[in-house]
């Protein structure tokens, strides 16, 4: 079970970058199930099922980046392209750290895990920033939306980071990496509340305003995919890796989880957008095609001018 400030639980369940850095010294645990490692050539790669599931979302997510910015007039297209690339940086950093390319005794490796804990709150901020904009509070695509969003994006994952670094190294009394509870109810409770927000705010969206409900059944799925990998990530995960051999452990499906949800969300934002009509009409043989006649123009057999 998940206790108040401690990360215990969760270790020994799941390998995550910050275990080795939090909780009693003599009591920091790893999972009690390693997925299997690969030698390379002499460097050992570390969860390497995993790392391809990574390899994978960071190229679905350059595929979404790629299908969002082509949506020039679609609402909300430049916040939920902050959203996506916040996502395809976390993801980038986390694949760096699980790989072991960020090993555990490289000074720097409290630094990235500090950086990961900050953009995780920053894409979750972002996420929840772009859930008030088919509410109109502001202009979508303007000056104010935009930097608003960024700013506060960037400001969050700043104060998150400088959080975790100070948990890490015991900068105060209430930054304390053994008992790191600030660390945890930010993880924990501020996520997850940031999170069921966001889907609470698009249900009403859909049942105020939209005649269509295909909406709803997206962004439950994408609630539901997330809700399934959390409880597996924090749950079930060396009963998975157990399963599977220690070919990879339950990280490898909460990763997946994750992506389908992120891919979810996209699908229902796509649902919402409607774009001009240069994008949008399919192209008939015909339809703009004229002739002259007898000093008319004509048009798909009707007249349109006379001379």
């Amino acid at each position: 079970m998940l206790q108040l400030g401690h990360f215990n639980h969760i270790c020994q369940t799941m390998s995550l970058p910050l275990c080795p850095l939090v909780g009693p010294v003599e009591s920091r645990i790893l999972s009690s199930c390693m997925a299997r490692n690969l030698d390379v050539g002499g460097y050992l790669i570390f969860n390497p099922g995993t790392l391809a599931v990574y390899i994978v979302v960071i190229i679905i997510t350059g595929f979404i980046i790629y299908c969002t910015r082509t949506k020039y007039t679609a609402v909300g297209r430049e916040e939920m392209l902050c959203f996506f690339y916040v996502y395809l940086i976390t993801v980038f950093v986390e694949f760096l750290l699980i790989s072991g390319f960020i090993s555990l005794p490289s000074p720097a490796y409290p630094w990235f895990v500090g950086v990961q804990l900050g953009l995780i709150s920053g894409s979750i901020w972002c996420l929840l920033l772009n859930g008030f904009v088919g509410f109109q509070f502001a202009e979508d695509g303007t000056a104010f939306s935009l930097w608003s969003i960024r700013i506060s994006t960037a400001l969050i994952t700043l104060v998150v980071f400088i959080l975790s670094i100070g948990t890490f190294k015991d900068w105060a009394p209430w930054l304390n990496s053994q008992e790191p509870v600030l660390l945890w109810l930010i993880y924990y409770v501020l996520n997850g509340a940031a999170l069921v927000l966001y889907f609470i705010l698009q249900v009403v969206l859909i049942l105020n305003t939209l005649v269509d409900r295909w909406p709803l059944g997206v962004i439950f799925m994408s609630a539901a995919s997330f809700i399934g990998g959390q409880v597996l990530f924090n749950y079930f995960g060396s009963e998975v890796c157990e399963l599977v051999s220690h070919y990879t452990d339950g990280l490898f499906f909460t990763v997946l989880a994750t992506l389908f949800s992120v891919m979810m969300i996209y699908k229902y934002w796509d649902s919402l957008t409607n774009e001009d009509l240069e994008y949008s009409l399919d192209y008939q043989p015909g339809v703009w095609d004229h002739e002259v006649k007898g000093g008319i123009i004509t048009w798909e057999g009707e007249r349109l001018l006379k001379w």
